[in-house]
């Protein structure tokens, strides 16, 4: 995960999260799933026969779906705050 350094992690959690060490915070794993679920998606663009990095995308949206499910049952102003900021469904 050369792609994602420790500083891209501290300014995704400090921009969705409260601080950036605080990397237990739900807004933050959500994040930085997004962006790790980006970043796979364009390299299975060019390769398509990759099938484990495949299955590895479809854990991390799974895990993905969780996560806000569970967000909006807890909070549901946060959820859609954090919906129209990452630009998940359209």
């Amino acid at each position: 995960m050369s792609y994602l350094t420790t500083e891209k992690k501290a300014t995704i959690f400090s921009g969705f999260g409260a601080s950036a060490k605080n990397t237990g915070s739900i807004e933050g794993q959500i994040a930085l799933l997004t962006e790790r679920i980006n970043h796979i998606s364009d390299h299975l663009k060019e390769n398509k026969k990759d099938f484990s990095t495949q299955r590895g995308l479809m854990m991390m949206v799974g895990k993905r779906k969780r996560l806000l499910t569970y967000l909006s049952k807890h909070d549901l102003t946060g959820y859609r705050a954090l919906i129209e900021k990452l630009g998940l469904r359209k």
